[in-house]
């Protein structure tokens, strides 16, 4: 219903409108993640932020992927600037 397609996904992201400036911290948006079709909840959760930020498949596919990975990546310590634990 939300993406054109019948079936399910992984991830769903809503953003709240209003974009523009901002003094401070805001809201984006909101983050569905459906744990019956995902494989890495870290993954899915960071791939639903990116689309908040912007980010679009049709447009941005190979760079919002490589982003993807290397958050993904530094949020598990695996790039070596991050402390894992």
């Amino acid at each position: 219903e939300h993406r054109g397609r019948d079936r399910p996904t992984d991830v769903l992201s809503f953003p709240i409108d209003g974009a523009g400036p901002s003094a401070g911290p805001r809201e984006l948006g909101d983050v569905l993640i459906c744990p019956a079709h995902t494989e890495d909840l870290v993954e899915a959760a960071v791939h639903g932020v990116l689309h908040l930020c912007g980010y679009d498949h049709e447009a941005d596919d190979g760079e919002m992927l490589a982003l993807q990975a290397r958050i993904v990546a530094g949020l598990r310590g695996d790039d070596g600037d991050v402390p894992a634990g």
